[in-house]
């Protein structure tokens, strides 16, 4: 067992104002499983990159293990190549049998190395990459969000095959992968870093301990100092009125005064005046104690949803319904039945490749969603049935085409701006954020855009395709309470365990 120390680690892109780690310091065993969580932009994966020494940074890393990443970098040329020959381009020193091992424990059959990594499927290609990753050993490995993309069938073995392993630091925002894998957790909070052990849960239920307490104190400290600052305020008025009668008196109105009063009134006034000083240093002794008390504390605000009512019942209605693609030969799948009623929220669910994406698509061709988002090569057969002049908000899993500002993606999509960007402020998007283009935002603020410009429309029916790979675990919960609270109509891909079991009303398996 080694140690992985971290002193006053600082670092800021260029060109940019803004310092994604500031005098960071923190100690970690390179044999602790290590969930590292925080919000998104708070430079988990910068973090991760300091390690594999991509970027300069002012401070200091000392380790003497050797680090390596997940995901590896695949070029388009790569995508053409069979996946054993990658091997040797990823992670030279091991050997074919090694990652042979790590695939077996993967549950994936050697047969996908002799295969165009193109072919493979997204969960393919994950385990591949981590069968690769664990392969040598005497290394401490960075994993970033291993889950993403990733159908429930391949998480859960994912999820199982982390379990069993140990020496890395896993960045994740799925509270289960986090529970069941994790046993120590580093947390880039809102002002400080801490360190851990146990897992989300623990973590997080301590956090809401120390939150609540925090509060307290904090609204503890602001009584105290409201008292303080009457008192101080009434032995002032005294002060300065015992003070104004040194000087100047009627002889008739006050026949028990002389001019050798003025001393003992000079004392008086000198001893108010000391209290007065006294109560100000208990004032500021009080704001001191306060301070930073609420500086980690996550305020998760409520979000707003204005959905619609429809005039009926039943707004999509599947009944035997198959679909592929022109040219294909076979079907994705065949004879699926389903509905969504109003206010209820159907998530599907199933392998990555088996069609979840493409009934979205199909569903949106027949509403009147602009054509930018519609996928005219779908092949419908059976029935599905949409109702006209229904109102739907989508959000894409595919984020690639947001470009340029944001003040331009609201005039492009007739947003309210203002109010577009109150929902991004909600969302823990920082206003430093406002004036950047959208192609420097991480994958997490980019799917904040476009969850915040749904939110923003009201809608019969929302359509949402894995509206959480990349949000961090605050704005998940945020999002759940959203939905629980107002029940809108949804339709969901997703696949994240906790999610479902709190806001979904029916799962549809799609085989």
């Amino acid at each position: 067992m080694a140690q992985i120390q971290v002193n006053d680690l600082t670092f800021s892109y260029d060109k940019s104002a803004d310092e994604v780690l500031k005098n960071v310091t923190f100690s970690i065993d390179t044999n602790w499983k290590l969930g590292l969580i925080g919000r998104n932009g708070k430079g988990k994966t910068t973090l991760l990159n300091l390690f594999m020494g991509r970027y300069d940074y002012q401070g200091s890393i000392k380790s003497n293990t050797y680090f390596d990443y997940f995901p590896y970098q695949v070029s388009d040329d790569d995508l053409e190549e069979n996946t054993a020959d990658l091997i040797e381009k990823w992670k030279p020193q091991v050997e074919s049998w090694q990652v042979l091992i790590q695939m077996n424990e993967l549950k994936m059959d050697a047969e996908c190395l002799y295969r165009p990594f193109k072919t493979l499927s997204f969960g393919e290609r994950t385990r591949v990459m981590l069968a690769v990753l664990f392969a040598a050993e005497n290394e401490f490995l960075l994993v970033d969000e291993p889950t993403n993309h990733l159908d429930t069938e391949a998480r859960e073995i994912v999820k199982e095959y982390l379990a069993s392993k140990k020496g890395f630091i896993l960045v994740s925002h799925d509270r289960d992968l986090l529970d069941r894998v994790c046993d120590h957790v580093l947390v880039l909070n809102r002002s400080t870093i801490e360190v851990q052990a146990g897992n989300f849960t623990s973590w997080w239920e301590n956090k809401e301990k120390k939150d609540a307490f925090s509060q307290a104190e904090n609204d503890k400290h602001m009584k105290e100092i409201a008292k303080l600052k009457v008192a101080a305020d009434r032995s002032g008025r005294w002060a300065d009125k015992n003070e104004n009668t040194k000087i100047g008196f009627d002889p008739v109105k006050e026949h028990d005064r002389n001019i050798s009063t003025r001393a003992y009134i000079g004392a008086k006034t000198k001893k108010m005046q000391a209290r007065v000083k006294s109560y100000e240093q208990r004032i500021d002794r009080e704001i001191e104690e306060k301070e930073g008390l609420l500086n980690d504390i996550e305020k998760v605000p409520d979000l707003r949803i204005e959905p619609l009512e429809f005039h009926k019942e039943i707004l999509i209605n599947a009944n035997d319904f198959s679909l592929k693609y022109e040219g294909a030969e076979s079907e994705l799948f065949t004879n699926l039945r389903f509905q969504v009623r109003q206010g209820e929220r159907v998530i599907l669910s199933g392998e990555n490749g088996c069609g979840k994406s493409s009934i979205l698509k199909a569903i949106l061709q027949k509403t009147n969603i602009s054509d930018d988002v519609k996928d005219h090569n779908l092949v419908v057969s059976g029935m599905l049935e949409v109702p006209s002049g229904l109102t739907v908000s989508y959000v894409n899993q595919d984020t690639s085409f947001l470009r340029g500002s944001l003040k331009k993606y609201c005039e492009d999509r007739e947003l309210n701006e203002s109010i577009f960007f109150a929902i991004l402020r909600q969302l823990d998007l920082g206003r430093e954020q406002f004036i950047k283009n959208m192609e420097d935002f991480s994958e997490g603020q980019k799917k904040k855009v476009l969850i915040a410009a749904s939110l923003l429309t009201p809608a019969h029916l929302y359509i949402w395709d894995e509206p959480l790979n990349y949000i961090d675990v605050f704005s998940r919960m945020q999002i759940e309470k959203l939905i629980i609270k107002y029940k809108p109509t949804m339709l969901l891909v997703e696949h994240d365990i906790r999610f479902q079991e709190k806001v979904a009303t029916e799962v549809i398996e799609i085989f």
